[in-house]
């Protein structure tokens, strides 16, 4: 089991190794009771939108569905999410 935190901040890359930048945030969906992941924000401009800070350029979100691995301090997302 982990926690949202345990996600921030680690280094996001694709299978084929290109990086995505840092996790900054999660997106999530309230349903029945419960919190399920649909996401992930990353980049910098990420950073800036989870302070709140409004910004004319989109930040990076990956889908949950996306996300291949989780190991030492890198999320593996598939290839077709490399911004």
């Amino acid at each position: 089991m982990r926690t949202f935190s345990s996600f921030l901040r680690r280094t996001v890359v694709t299978e084929s190794g290109k990086k995505l930048g840092r996790c900054r945030d999660l997106r999530g969906e309230l349903t029945a009771g419960s919190l399920r992941v649909t996401g992930l924000y990353v980049g910098r401009y990420a950073w800036l939108e989870h302070l709140g800070i409004g910004i004319h350029r989109p930040s990076t979100v990956v889908p949950w569905d996306a996300v291949l691995k989780v190991e030492g301090k890198r999320i593996v997302v598939r290839d077709e999410y490399s911004g």
